[in-house]
């Protein structure tokens, strides 16, 4: 049986929830397979989240894992292309630890590409009518970190692909002026982003490149 994990993160930086995390539980309330969707919520901890994350591929081998975070102030949901092997926090996780120039695995590639077909996922998910966009960053926090951990450990286990989106705020979390989606809209789109992961190998052909 196909495995997917999917995972979201809880809240940071003082903010009482997190639209990633929620999302992922909705989306595997109305999961309807065939394949099994394990999902998990994350701390916003460098090593805790980095930890948990290779707990789970371990004890589940998932044949794709997408790692999900919010990146408020974007209005779109958006596959992320790369990973860097950098630990660079502006801010304290939620364990107070703001690692500076760090490695997120000490020897690793200086970068991994996503080993999911992300042009394919923003496409299905802006064909539902949601906005979606493919994004070249996925910052330097532990959206990055866990980011990358998952592509590594995707590198050394044959079969198994690894990517992160991010989405926006929900309509239901957003501070005053934010841009957002209504939560039922972040769920769905992480539903297609599964689905299209499951069923496109191959990532389409068209540009998602960015001028700057």
């Amino acid at each position: 049986m196909t495995t997917v994990l999917l995972t979201g993160f809880e809240p940071f930086a003082g903010d009482a929830r997190n639209p990633s995390g929620e999302a992922v539980a909705e989306a595997a309330l109305t999961w309807a397979g065939p394949e099994t969707l394990v999902t998990a919520t994350l701390p916003v901890e460098f090593d805790a989240a980095a930890a948990e994350l290779r707990q789970l591929i371990a004890e589940f081998a998932p044949d794709v894992v997408i790692a999900t975070g919010l990146a408020g102030g974007r209005p779109h949901v958006t596959p992320e292309r790369v990973a860097i092997n950098l630990r660079d926090a502006r801010i304290p996780d939620n364990a107070g630890a703001q690692p500076i120039d760090e490695p997120s695995v000490a020897g690793g590639p200086a970068a991994y590409f996503s080993s999911l077909p992300v042009k394919a996922i923003a496409a299905a998910i802006e064909g539902a009518g949601i906005p979606a966009a493919v994004s070249h960053t996925a910052g330097t926090f532990v959206c990055n970190h866990v980011f990358y951990v998952a592509a590594h450990e995707a590198a050394s286990r044959p079969g198994m692909r690894a990517g992160f989106v991010h989405v926006p705020w929900s309509t239901e979390t957003a501070p005053e002026g934010a841009a957002s989606l209504p939560a039922i809209d972040i769920a769905h789109a992480l539903q297609l982003a599964v689905r299209t992961a499951l069923d496109v190998t191959v990532d389409a052909g068209a540009s998602a490149g960015a001028l700057h």
